[in-house]
């Protein structure tokens, strides 16, 4: 389901199986993927005028807020990178640039480019491995040979590579040259620094671009991939339209965009690295060029999301000119005890049906009483008023207590059923839950 043209309907209803309730966020994401679609469809020169329309989301931690965003790319197979804006320091100062989360965008983009190019000629790919495994097993023919021995080779190299297709030499042990990988160049580094840290590996490098190792058959298929899809695919190509995907379809996740707001209480002491970092967030958001190792990219239609809890400050504590980047607001709700519970039952791969299948490697039988769940969701809900507010992840510690046992001594229960009851789950928690400080340091 990874289609560019669904509508605003279709996107709410995919999100729904992964994230309960939020309507308004799911509304503001479905709309703003529609309109790339439709800006698609226009006049070039119109294209260049209609920007994406940035989105803020308002909400406590644990209620959704990176899960809607990693799952909105994840349908669409978009560029997509999520980021915290904590991280980053202004130009000046020591720490990771702004810059930086474009130059990572613009991999992620080559990667997601690349994994399409490998699967579309897997075939090829496959091709040239068992090829070039085949040659290795058998000696080469000398070049006087006459034509009969040529047949009889062509007929054992055809031979030789059905069996290594189907697996059965994976065990076989043979020397082979490999390609040797070159070190990967830090991308946090400017990108004229990367072009001269990549020609001084090469050189270093030149007189062991081939390295000779002994492995399984098994093993070398795997580390001759990357030398295989080297050879037959378009890097070339796979970085323009990487960069080019990146540029029309990238999706850049702020987190913690309240971190580097200036609480207005805190007004008289203003804090320089904060604003600075709005600063420079700014010219990227509203549209300027950044250098990669793989060329230049635009940054006018890569569509920003940015979310806060905004627990120490508001969102107007951003600099004005900041705040006009994000004309979309959406505040997500907090998780109710019902919420809970349908985050409990009703999602694609729920927390439930993920510990089911972990327990079944074991031969357990895991079943959870309708009514224990209930508990569970009323009991995570509870946590969070008496603490802090951490949402749907206080599920996990909450159920990890539950099972605590049960994945301890698995192997007592192998070929059982191991059912959790209501009685069961308030025998477990209760008295934590009731005890404020208990609950702050174990649940």
């Amino acid at each position: 389901m990874s289609k560019i043209n669904m509508t605003p309907k279709e996107i709410v209803k995919y999100l729904d199986e992964y994230i309960i309730g939020q309507k308004d966020a799911k509304r503001a994401i479905a709309i703003a993927l529609r309109n790339r679609y439709r800006r698609i469809q226009l006049d070039l020169s119109l294209q260049e005028e209609i920007t994406p329309k940035n989105i803020l989301m308002i909400g406590s931690t644990g209620v959704g807020k990176t899960e809607l965003a990693r799952r909105m790319a994840k349908m669409m197979s978009l560029p997509f990178i999520k980021v915290e804006a904590s991280k980053y320091t202004e130009v000046g100062f020591v720490g990771r640039d702004v810059e930086s989360m474009v130059r990572d965008l613009v991999a992620a983009s080559l990667h997601l480019v690349e994994s399409e190019y490998k699967e579309r000629s897997k075939e090829a790919i496959d091709a040239y491995i068992i090829d070039k495994i085949a040659k290795t097993l058998l000696a080469p023919l000398p070049s006087q040979a006459s034509q009969e021995k040529k047949k009889e080779y062509e007929n054992s190299l055809s031979k030789m590579k059905d069996r290594i297709k189907s697996g059965a030499m994976d065990e076989t042990e043979i020397e082979i040259f490999i390609q040797k990988r070159f070190i990967e160049s830090d991308q946090n580094m400017p990108p004229d620094l990367i072009k001269v840290q990549e020609s001084i590996i090469k050189v270093l490098s030149r007189d062991q671009e081939n390295v000779k190792k002994t492995m399984t058959i098994k093993e070398a298929k795997r580390a001759l991939t990357d030398e295989a899809s080297s050879q037959i695919l378009d890097s070339e190509r796979m970085c323009a339209e990487a960069l080019n995907r990146a540029e029309k379809s990238g999706v850049i996740f702020i987190d913690e965009i309240d971190k580097v707001a200036i609480a207005s209480k805190d007004g008289a002491r203003q804090d320089p690295s904060k604003e600075g970092v709005q600063r420079d967030l700014l010219p990227i958001v509203e549209g300027s060029v950044v250098n990669t190792k793989y060329g230049p990219i635009k940054t006018d239609h890569i569509l920003f999301i940015a979310a806060g809890a905004f627990h120490l400050s508001k969102p107007s504590d951003l600099i004005p000119e900041l705040q006009g980047r994000f004309p979309i607001r959406v505040e997500l709700d907090s998780l109710d005890s019902e919420a809970m519970y349908k985050i409990l039952t009703q999602t694609k791969t729920s927390i439930i049906s993920q510990y089911q299948a972990l327990l079944g490697v074991e031969g357990v039988e895991l079943i959870f009483d309708d009514l224990a769940l209930k508990e569970l969701a009323k009991l995570a809900q509870e946590a969070n008023e008496k603490t802090e507010d951490i949402g749907a992840r206080r599920l996990h510690t909450i159920i990890e207590r539950i099972l605590d046992e049960v994945s301890f001594e698995a192997e007592e229960y192998k070929g059982k059923q191991y059912i959790i009851t209501k009685e069961y789950v308030q025998e477990k928690l209760d008295s934590l839950v009731q005890n404020t400080d208990l609950t702050r340091y174990i649940l």
